[in-house]
């Protein structure tokens, strides 16, 4: 592990940024004008120039420490996982996936990214690895074909990080040798469970067995199909602590569960995901996440799942109990509402999360920008998840206990640089919202952490 030094975007001021809230137009790099509320973030420099588009990736430690992964999409370098310390602002980096994985020098496609966020159980961070090396075929992302010399992806691992000893441990590969694009874990018995990409296979290992179970494909091919057997994969697991259950989805809008009493997956009766208010979507199409939820959290104060669905924006709370499924809130900006539109990211925002008050969600979406009065658009369409134009990243958070939303307004760098790419979070203890977007710097651009200073609070209209 070494230590990183800690800069900030053009050697600027270490300080917090506050809110801004001036009258006066914000004007960008690329020309266009901000004139609503904004935020300053604050940019780090891990070190890592590779860094590439994260998803997830990230998590908080009971030690008060910022854990993230930063991808690579080289063919001879794996991700990297970093720790911040937010007392010292002292960055360190902790190892490599792919040494971490037991794979270093071998000649395969590497570890190139977590795709999931972190979960914390006896002092340990368990996550899972992913692919980083694609080849795009008619416009989607497949599994990276390896070039001479080079051997296939020898698919994700589970992977625990001890906070104490610093040391990874192992809990194999996946089934086919897939990469790991989902992640829960029934912190309470022990059980982690995955979705695997491109096929969609659902699994879970047992802590205590140090077992292995696959339950096969859970939507046709998942994103390997063509045509009539192309789903989109689910993004998020949530957990039910009290009963072990695990839920997920598929992009026809089907809630699956796996019930930890029978060690079995079904379909939930009685309530889907296929709501009008989400839209009209064909499942076999990619390019979209269809009905699945894109991000989802367990909370135990009432028992309940609530989520996001990607395309529309809409919160949700589920009572698996019921069951029954009720919109709270469109959670997309100001501007989007105004808009009516959806926003330019093709999946949706994965940025989603209970803050640690217990009661405020914050989200990370985005928000159309104008000039001169027209709205600026991007690609109509797209095969696989990717931002379809330039959009402004705006902070919103909505209040569970009084049911208030705020839009805080957009985020930017202190040069005016916009975030992109804006698909990972996690809250400090403090409130601080930290994210992993791409920044650019001396015309090179990486993507790295940020931090978006708190607490933020919904405000009362």
């Amino acid at each position: 592990m070494k230590p990183i030094p800690t800069l900030t975007l053009c050697g600027l001021c270490l300080l917090l940024a506050p809110v801004s809230w001036s009258a006066q137009p914000l004007v960008v790099p690329d020309g266009t004008t901000h004139p609503g509320p904004r935020i300053t973030a604050r940019t780090y420099n891990s070190g890592f120039a590779l860094g590439h588009d994260s998803y997830n990736g990230m998590g908080t430690g009971s030690d008060g420490h910022i854990y993230y992964v930063l991808s690579s999409e080289n063919i001879d370098q794996g991700a990297k996982m970093f720790r911040l310390d937010p007392q010292t602002d002292q960055i360190t980096e902790l190892d490599d996936l792919t040494e971490a994985c037991g794979e270093k020098g071998t000649r395969a496609i590497p570890q190139g990214k977590s795709h999931v966020n972190f979960v914390e159980a006896d002092g340990k961070l368990y996550f899972a690895t992913h692919v980083g090396v694609y080849s795009i075929i008619e416009g989607k992302e497949t599994m990276g074909v390896p070039p001479p010399g080079y051997r296939p992806y020898p698919g994700g691992h589970l992977l625990a990080y001890d906070l104490k000893t610093r040391r990874f441990e192992d809990f194999g590969v996946a089934p086919g040798r897939e990469g790991v694009l989902t992640f829960a874990m029934d912190t309470r018995r022990g059980r982690m469970f995955a979705l695997t990409w491109p096929s969609g296979i659902f699994y879970r290992y047992d802590l205590a067995t140090r077992t292995q179970k696959s339950f096969g494909k859970q939507c046709a091919d998942g994103e390997d199909g063509v045509g009539a057997t192309y789903r989109t994969v689910c993004r998020s697991i949530a957990v039910d602590l009290d009963d072990g259950s695990a839920y997920f989805t598929t992009s026809e809008g089907t809630i699956l569960r796996y019930a930890a009493d029978a060690d079995s997956v079904a379909p939930v009766q009685g309530e889907d995901m296929r709501k009008d208010y989400f839209g009209l979507y064909d499942p076999t199409s990619p390019g979209h996440m269809g009905y699945n939820w894109r991000q989802v959290f367990w909370r135990a104060q009432d028992r309940m799942i609530y989520g996001v669905h990607g395309n529309s924006g809409y919160l949700f709370r589920f009572d698996p109990r019921a069951p029954r499924l009720e919109l709270l809130e469109r959670l997309t900006s100001e501007p989007s509402k105004r808009s009516g539109m959806f926003d330019q990211f093709s999946y949706g925002y994965l940025g989603f999360g209970l803050g640690p008050d217990g009661r405020t969600i914050h989200y990370l979406t985005g928000g159309p920008i104008y000039i001169d009065g027209k709205r600026l658009t991007g690609k109509s369409a797209t095969a696989m998840g990717e931002a379809k134009g330039l959009e402004n990243l705006h902070l919103v958070t909505y209040d569970l206990e009084q049911h208030h939303y705020t839009d805080h307004g957009a985020v930017f760098y202190p040069n005016g640089q916009r975030p992109l790419y804006v698909n990972a979070m996690t809250l400090g203890r403090d409130g601080t919202v930290y994210t992993l977007p791409r920044i650019t710097e001396d015309g090179r651009t990486r993507s790295d952490l940020v931090a978006i200073p708190g607490p933020f609070h919904t405000r009362r209209h």
